[in-house]
């Protein structure tokens, strides 16, 4: 399937001390399709992720997912659309065991007990966390805690994830972990990150931003590999593309 899942429409945001942050963005994405967002600090990634949250709301402009426009009232259609996972898993994880983070979505949403903890364990078992479901979440390490924040994200059974600086303060291991993980996901996936590495290997498609605007969409290989372009953008190519300073040689 190539319908579109997520549309803009010439939105505009502007914070509420006139700092703008989306500034007339058009964009669609397709069922399916894994998109990085990429941009320096302030390009408004994670404004564009709260406007297709519902979380912030355009001041002009529309925003659709699965064909549903986001606006007030239809907010808890959007929030079983879309999966957003937060730059810091602290800010998604409040209860008091891991479990029943996870299964806070279901239940809020009137789901059976049974069926809330099938999707539970479902969701545990996907994400590799079952050995720490009767945990407290401020006892876990960084990655623990990144994969029960996803885990409660999947319980919620979303077409898409959307998901901010999802490697930030992650060890290396914690992070290729996540990587191998969130390849095996079918789901729709849009994901904001200065981890270019991690956009080269899961988004075929990559959106760049700069103050607001969108200044490159297209194939993720042909944008990260332009140093020349990403360095008018604020961005350096990714490590795996860059030649070692000792022998001269790019990583394979």
């Amino acid at each position: 399937m190539s319908h579109p899942i997520i549309d803009f429409a010439d939105v505009y945001f502007t914070y509420p001390d006139g700092k703008k942050a989306i500034n007339g963005i058009t964009f669609h994405v397709r069922h399916g399709e894994s998109v990085g967002i990429v941009g320096a600090n302030g390009a408004g990634k994670t404004s564009l992720l709260m406007l297709m949250t519902g979380l912030l709301l355009p001041i002009r402009g529309e925003v659709h997912v699965g064909g549903v426009p986001v606006a007030k009232k239809t907010l808890s259609v959007i929030r079983q659309k879309i999966g957003f996972t937060f730059q810091d898993p602290d800010d998604q994880l409040f209860m008091g065991t891991v479990y029943d983070d996870i299964a806070f979505g279901p239940r809020n949403y009137g789901v059976g007990e049974e069926e809330v903890k099938n999707r539970v364990m479902k969701a545990m078992e996907a994400v590799g966390v079952m050995h720490i479901k009767d945990r407290a979440p401020y006892k876990l390490s960084g990655g623990e805690k990144r994969g029960a924040a996803i885990a409660a994200i999947l319980s919620m059974e979303p077409d898409i994830l959307a998901m901010d600086e999802p490697t930030a303060a992650l060890d290396p291991k914690a992070r290729r972990k996540l990587i191998h993980l969130l390849k095996g996901f079918p789901y729709t996936k849009i994901i904001a990150t200065h981890d270019l590495d991690m956009v080269l290997e899961l988004c075929e498609r990559t959106i760049v931003l700069k103050e607001g605007r969108i200044v490159c969409d297209g194939l993720s290989f042909q944008i990260l590999s332009d140093a020349q372009l990403l360095e008018q953008w604020g961005l350096e190519k990714p490590l795996s593309l860059q030649r070692c300073p000792i022998c001269g040689t790019k990583k394979e």
